[in-house]
Parts: structure tokens; sequence; C-alpha cells
């Protein structure tokens, strides 16, 4: 017997797949516990709608990503810090810092967890900080960091 599966079954297979099991498991099991679904045309059919639908929003998900990557490539966050005597810093900028300046500044909502900062920011200057908008899409937001 043919069944669309609506969840994750161990040893059977993933959601969306189209497995091939015993009858008496799929009736008595599968379809019980409402894993599954019997394969018919209709269901078939409705599985091939909503796998396009599916798509579909991760298509438009993934271009508006692609143009909030490019509006942040735009903006500069400006962060000070504390320096002494001939231009030394005192402490470091870290993604914390960063995320509070960009909501004060440009009003942007940022992850810092998804700020990809190898060490916390020690000098003066510009730097480029990644930042993960999509899993496939990663923006650049530049960060100016001057003294207090």
């Amino acid at each position: 017997m043919k069944v669309i599966l609506l969840e994750d079954v161990k040893s059977l297979g993933k959601k969306g797949e189209i497995v091939d099991i015993n009858e008496g498991y799929a009736r008595n099991f599968v379809l019980k516990k409402k894993l599954g679904l019997e394969a018919t045309t209709k269901n078939l059919n409705d599985l091939k709608l909503k796998k396009a639908n599916e798509e579909k929003v991760a298509q438009e998900i993934l271009e508006a990503a692609k143009v909030y990557a490019e509006e942040l490539k735009e903006k500069i966050v400006t962060v000070s810090i504390k320096t002494g005597e001939g231009g030394r810093v005192f402490g470091s900028v870290s993604t914390k810092e960063i995320v509070a300046a960009a909501k004060k500044q440009l009003g942007l909502d940022i992850d810092k967890k998804k700020l990809h900062l190898q060490e916390p920011i020690r000098m003066v200057g510009t730097v480029i900080v990644p930042y993960k908008v999509h899993p496939q899409v990663t923006a650049e937001l530049t960060v100016k960091v001057v003294e207090a």
C-alpha cells in the first residue's frame, strides 16, 4: 500500500515522502495515528500543490532577504569607545553594542547571534561585519568605531 507521510516516521521516511508499506502496518499504525494518508490521486495532487506553494513562499522569503541585504550594505552604524593617550583603546566593541547602536541610530532590529564577529573590535576605524540574514544570504554591515 502506498502512503504519503504527514510526519517523520522512524525507519519509514521523512514528511512528504511517498512510501510503499505493508497494508496491515499502514492501516493499524500509520493511518490510525494520523502519521500518513493513503496515496490516492486526490491526495497526491494535494501534496504536489502544497510543495509548489512551499517552494513559492521560500523563494519570496529569499528575495526579501536579498533586498534587505542590499539595504543593509548602504547603512553605517557608528559606535564610540573610550580611548586613552596615543589612541590606545580601553575595552572593545561587541555585537551587543553594535545591535544597540543600530537600533538607536537606524531603527533596525538585528539579532546579535546572526552577527559574525571573529573577535571583538579593539581599534578605532571602520569594520565590515557579516550578518546572516538568511541561510543563503549574508549581508555586510559597516561599523564605524570612533573615539568617545
